[in-house]
């Protein structure tokens, strides 16, 4: 285990909210918060924010109130279905009305800049089929970008997504860094599941409720078990005249990013095709 490996929630989540990483934390260099809240059935809560802070839906149904709107948003996987988040500005008051057991992502960072308080439901968030093609689609995965700089105001700092990896492939590929720090939280399509998660050099092994910060400019790609989903929720803060744009692939892998690019196989594959 490295200092950047959380391993201490394995067990899962307590309800109410639990803090994975906060913002000045010694050991935090992305200054971003994260933490994990769950909510019983019928609680409601209201939320009066004093920093940029993005909720993100894991399971469960609740209602989200921001102004004079209403939104109702359910999840029943994390693997078949696409996002839906809430995204507000320091000073914004949103309340929260669970219908039943709810579990929800949040992320948050020093940011006091105004914009506007925003929902993104499924619908808004494109399930992207990305890798296919390349390399035997052995690193085919979904990509799920919620907000970044394409679809928000320069005064937001936070950048959110999440990404599917399937059973036995690869995501994050080929192996890429980025000048901003980055953290991953994991979950499995099963409890036991397990995968792999590189930070430059060193491997580890990523379990169910993991999380991993990822120090900036350092090379890092994900594998997961054979017969088992992996997914995890990516977090980014842009950096004072360096947002986040697109990550620099590692130049000797990065041929696997063409489609089509030659590579070995067993001579078995080809002839029983």
């Amino acid at each position: 285990m490295t200092k950047e490996h959380i391993t201490a929630h394995r067990r899962g989540f307590d309800r109410g909210f639990t803090a994975i990483a906060r913002q000045l934390d010694p050991d935090n260099p992305s200054r971003i918060g994260i933490g994990v809240w769950r909510l019983a059935g019928s609680e409601r809560s209201v939320q009066h924010i004093t920093c940029e802070t993005a909720w993100l839906l894991m399971s469960g149904s609740v209602r989200v109130t921001v102004g004079q709107r209403e939104f109702e948003l359910s999840r029943e996987s994390l693997f078949d279905e696409s996002a839906s988040c809430v995204h507000a500005p320091a000073g914004a008051t949103i309340a929260f009305d669970a219908s039943r057991d709810t579990e929800i992502m949040v992320f948050d960072c020093a940011n006091l800049r105004p914009f506007e308080a925003r929902v993104f439901t499924a619908k808004d968030v494109p399930n992207e089929p990305r890798g296919r093609g390349q390399v035997g689609d052995r690193a085919l995965r979904y990509v799920r970008t919620i907000f970044d700089r394409s679809n928000s105001p320069d005064a937001v700092e936070l950048v959110l997504g999440e990404v599917v990896t399937f059973p036995g492939g690869w995501s994050s590929y080929p192996p890429h860094h980025h000048p901003q720090p980055e953290i991953y939280h994991y979950r499995f399509t099963q409890p036991q599941g397990y995968g792999h998660a590189e930070l430059g050099d060193n491997v580890v092994k990523v379990m169910e409720h993991d999380t991993i910060h990822i120090p900036a400019g350092l090379d890092h790609a994900q594998c997961a078990a054979p017969g088992y989903g992996m997914y995890y929720s990516w977090v980014i803060r842009h950096l004072p005249d360096q947002p986040y744009t697109i990550p620099d692939f590692t130049a000797e892998h990065a041929w696997t990013l063409q489609a089509g690019a030659p590579f070995w196989r067993p001579r078995e594959m080809d002839h029983n095709e």
